[in-house]
């Protein structure tokens, strides 16, 4: 890495090396399946966070349909490998390049709305997607959902048991954050960020806006679809309600908790909201006797909060003390150039 990276994006290695280690180690501690079920679908529901920070936090397109990308994903290996009977991991393959280009060609004219508008048209698309899923009942199984989706294995290796969907999970999710780190501090990275701050400004320089959001949501897409493949076969059955409006909701929320600049951001949001979904759960229904979707208006609550007094997410607050620790180093009269030359560009 060459001293300009480190100044710009600071050093990778360790907290990737961290992390890493973290999930070698949890399963040696955490002995209760159902924290362990837990931990798995993070696995899973941060590989869509990441998709969406990209799209959110770097390219500035907001999405309120994720849930239907991640449905599409699930339906889709569903229905290949029951009705079909493909192997899973045909079905997954074909659920990422359909997700990616069915993304690609609704992005092309929804994308060229901004704000409040593109984000009720991502709206729309998850509740077409939802009463899809619902009317196509030969296929979707409707209301009643799917069952009998196959589980995944590996080498010869069924990954039925929860230690090793964990390790395959976050595997994934593992490198879906290498490939989104690669993003961001690439060429690519750079334009998006440029597009977040200010289109009409990019557009002056030569490049082709509509083409870069178009990509980044289409990959964004495949991120959630991959996701839902992996579910569903963990699941091993998928139900209309599991990809309503209310998920992409969570979604959405999960990223702008962990911090939608940062795609450490992402992985830090799916961990906090998820355990604090089930702490929401527990302590709702056991000591208030609360049923019904209540985690829906804490979600609220979270959002008024985090866009009043913690707007950069919670990333920003962890790593604010860790940078004050670190010793300041000294730039060079090169380095120092070569950043201006750099914000140039």
């Amino acid at each position: 890495m060459s001293k300009l990276e480190k100044i710009l994006y600071g050093n990778r290695l360790k907290p990737i090396l961290f992390l890493v280690g973290l999930i070698l180690i949890l399963p040696l501690v955490v002995k209760s399946p159902y924290i362990f079920t837990i931990l798995i679908l993070i696995g899973i529901y941060s590989i869509v966070s990441l998709g969406l920070c990209l799209l959110i936090g770097y390219a500035g397109q907001i999405s309120l349909g994720h849930a239907a990308f991640f449905g599409i994903g699930a339906y889709t290996s569903g229905v290949l490998t029951t009705s079909f009977e493909l192997s899973p991991w045909i079905a997954l393959t074909i659920g990422m390049v359909t997700t990616f280009f069915i993304a690609y060609i609704i992005g092309i004219p929804i994308l060229k709305l901004k704000g409040h508008f593109l984000a009720l048209a991502t709206l729309g698309i998850n509740i077409i997607f939802y009463i899809l899923i619902l009317g196509l009942n030969q296929l979707t199984g409707g209301a009643a959902g799917l069952i009998g989706i196959p589980s995944l294995s590996l080498f010869g290796v069924p990954l039925t048991d929860k230690l090793f969907f964990y390790f395959f999970v976050w595997t994934a999710a593992v490198l879906v954050l290498l490939l989104s780190l690669n993003i961001v501090r690439s060429h690519v990275g750079r334009v998006l960020r440029s597009i977040h701050d200010s289109e009409i400004a990019t557009e002056t320089l030569g490049v082709k806006v509509e083409n870069y959001k178009v990509a980044i949501f289409a990959l964004s897409a495949a991120f959630a679809s991959l996701a839902g493949s992996m579910y569903a076969h963990y699941i091993t059955f998928v139900a209309p309600p599991t990809f309503y409006i209310t998920k992409s909701i969570l979604f959405l929320i999960m990223v702008m908790v962990g911090g939608a600049s940062s795609v450490w951001g992402a992985i830090l949001g799916t961990t906090v909201i998820m355990f604090l979904n089930e702490i929401i759960r527990f302590v709702g229904h056991t000591y208030f006797g609360i049923s019904g979707e209540v985690e829906i208006v804490v979600y609220g609550l979270i959002i008024i909060l985090i866009m009043m007094f913690l707007p950069k997410g919670l990333i920003h607050v962890i790593s604010k003390p860790i940078q004050k620790l670190k010793p300041k180093k000294k730039v060079s009269v090169k380095a120092h150039k070569d950043m201006i030359s750099q914000k140039g560009v």
